[in-house]
């Protein structure tokens, strides 16, 4: 049930107001192409320091796989003991996002060199050293915006079909099948989750409160560059 209507209707039977916020899409992000990067981290303070030194290949994954990591590192050049340091640093990366904070998925990485030091060298170190060179390499991957799309079916009197399907258009919607039920039109349609908040108010409206909707999970799919465009001028990024 759309939300506005969950307000109204605990309003009217419950007589409980709700604070309501503006409702939130749960974006992700992800990387388009293989790319590398080094990550240094040195700390001199006096006394003992810190060094951590890795090099990080990312590569994309097939939608829905999730996230990989690797060991590909020869020779000894980092020791062992070092390397769940690295996998956590960037497992603490993939939360943080690439560009817009937002988790990423779907994305392989492989740590394949480096160095360190007999004294200095730490876990923390490795850490810190394996969240930059993952985060430097996905920038360099083109990263892109996942934005969730919803299977949506409309229920509708035929007269009002072509309303619809032109609503649905506007919403940056792809119309997948028109079928006929009795005296009613069956329309589906995968629409990004964005454009939905408040469509029940909307579709009550077009058709005098005669179609109905249903809506699941589709798919994460890249978000358009307006979309995208729009949230960097939302967070304040070039």
């Amino acid at each position: 049930m759309d939300s506005e209507l969950v307000v109204r209707q605990m309003k009217r039977e419950y007589k409980v107001e709700a604070n309501v916020g503006a409702p939130q899409v749960a974006f992700k992000e992800t990387i388009t192409v293989q790319a590398e990067a080094e990550g240094k981290y040195i700390k001199q303070s006096g006394g003992r320091g810190q060094y951590g030194h890795c090099y990080i290949r990312v590569a994309p994954k097939t939608r829905g796989e999730g996230f990989e990591f690797l060991d590909e590192v020869k020779g000894g050049v980092i020791t062992r003991e070092f390397i769940p340091a690295i996998q956590k640093g960037i497992k603490e990366a993939l939360d943080r996002g690439i560009h817009f904070g937002y988790p990423v998925v779907d994305v392989s990485a492989t740590v394949y060199d480096g160095s360190y030091h007999d004294v200095d060298s730490n876990e923390i170190a490795f850490k810190v050293a394996g969240s930059m060179a993952f985060q430097e390499a996905c920038k360099r991957a083109k990263p892109v915006l996942l934005e969730p799309v919803m299977k949506v079916e409309v229920i509708t009197p035929e007269n009002f079909m072509g309303d619809v399907i032109g609503d649905l258009n506007s919403k940056r919607g792809q119309i997948l099948e028109m079928r006929d039920r009795a005296s009613v039109k069956l329309i589906d349609a995968y629409v990004p989750l964005a454009e939905m908040f408040g469509y029940a108010t909307q579709l009550r409206s077009m058709t005098q409160g005669r179609a109905s909707y249903s809506m699941e999970f589709h798919a994460y799919e890249p978000a358009p560059n307006n979309v995208v465009e729009k949230m960097r001028e939302a967070r304040g990024k070039k």
